[in-house]
């Protein structure tokens, strides 16, 4: 058994084997210790996830100040490493507005295909169950919903990185009979002023007598704007895909007289719009379209009875740049409910997509699927890719 006396001699080794010397002592209390330039500190914020910024908000006032400036999320945009996440949006049970994210990441490399680790529950800012929601798309990191109740629609932009939200102001909902609203969400960049304008456009449609009426909503700004109508005797299938590259929201679109498929592509700088023509798709017969965006190039899914065919259009506006990417077998039958969407492909071509309310990841190297596993999955659910920001809705 030690004695006291032991304990001592044992505390005296400790500290005499690194005695604090002159050096040392001074080195740690000298108030001339070197610090880093703000403006390199900066450089390294830049460079940090949104998590991580918001937590070191608290360090000091000058960071504080940083991160909250609006120079610094648009350089945090553009020179911090893209962060993408997979976002499930559904109703439960309790009709409950139901939004989750998981690292997209872990979609892809996970060996049991399983994507529940690191799963977020995002607090949605409105909570009114009597409210109909549905998910328009993403930008920056501010996702895009629609609500509307009875008569009235609005729109509501929300960046969950930093928990700011906006609703705009109210636009009446159609009442004609075949009457609907849908919206598209994008950007517009200005290089003499360095700066964003994010709009969101409304298009309402009246089937009967194809009159579509077109309302732009720019950020910053108290009401809604009409512009040109959208294209006479076109009408369209789904919420508008906002490309960067070209800075438009693109529609699936069709003309009655003959059921040509088309895309009609509105830029938001000019307003004004543009008609693409889809691929030239060869001896396949194509039974049904989706329309999407990847690898910021607009995507079209061609649906044949035995497999999808994913096209790629590399240059915007060039019919003759559109490239076929993949071709996807069918995993089982699919008579009649055929791969929906493409959301997403990895650098390593790995491809998610959906197919009947289910998420399968498809490896076009090897040819294998895996369903990754979700807690909670719902047959509803809307599946979309968003990346974090810093940037706020209320600017």
């Amino acid at each position: 058994m030690a004695t006291s006396s032991d304990n001592d001699n044992d505390r005296n080794d400790a500290v005499s084997s690194n005695p604090l010397t002159e050096e040392t002592t001074e080195t740690l209390t000298s108030p001339s210790l070197p610090t880093l330039p703000f403006e390199i500190v900066e450089e390294i914020l830049s460079r940090l996830p949104v998590k991580f910024l918001m937590q070191l908000k608290s360090v000091c006032k000058p960071w504080k100040s940083l991160i909250s400036d609006p120079k610094f999320a648009k350089k945090h945009l553009r020179v911090s490493t893209t962060r993408h996440h997979l976002l499930l949006t559904y109703r439960n049970s309790s009709r409950e507005f139901v939004i989750t994210s998981y690292p997209l990441s872990s979609v892809f490399t996970e060996i049991t295909a399983t994507a529940a680790a690191g799963a977020t529950q995002l607090d949605y800012p409105l909570l009114n169950p009597s409210h109909f929601h549905t998910f328009v798309g993403s930008c920056h990191g501010i996702l895009c919903f629609e609500l509307y109740q009875r008569f009235n629609h609005f729109a509501l932009l929300w960046n969950p990185s930093i928990r700011k939200f906006v609703k705009l102001p109210s636009l009446e909902k159609p009442k004609r009979a075949g009457g609907g609203t849908e919206y598209g969400f994008g950007y517009c960049y200005d290089n003499f002023n360095d700066s964003y304008s994010y709009k969101v456009v409304a298009v309402s449609s009246f089937e009967s007598v194809y009159d579509n009426n077109v309302k732009v909503h720019t950020l910053g700004t108290n009401s809604w704007r009409s512009i040109e109508d959208f294209p006479s005797g076109v009408s369209f299938d789904s919420s508008g895909r906002f490309l960067s590259e070209s800075e438009t929201i693109n529609w699936l679109a069709s003309n009655d007289s003959d059921t040509l498929w088309i895309i009609v592509s509105l830029d938001l700088e000019k307003e004004c719009y543009q008609e693409l023509v889809l691929p030239n798709y060869g001896a396949v017969t194509v039974e049904t379209l989706t329309l999407g965006v990847v690898r910021d190039c607009l995507c079209i899914v061609a649906n044949s009875d035995t497999f999808s065919d994913v096209w790629l259009m590399k240059e915007y506006g060039n019919k003759d740049s559109w490239t076929k990417l993949f071709r996807i077998p069918y995993m089982g039958n699919f008579e009649s409910c055929p791969y929906t969407t493409v959301t997403y492909v990895s650098e390593d071509d790995q491809v998610l997509l959906e197919w009947q309310f289910e998420i399968v990841v498809y490896n076009s190297k090897d040819g294998t699927f895996k369903t990754p596993e979700f807690q909670n999955i719902n047959p509803k659910m809307i599946l979309n890719v968003y990346e974090e920001s810093l940037i706020s809705p209320c600017s």
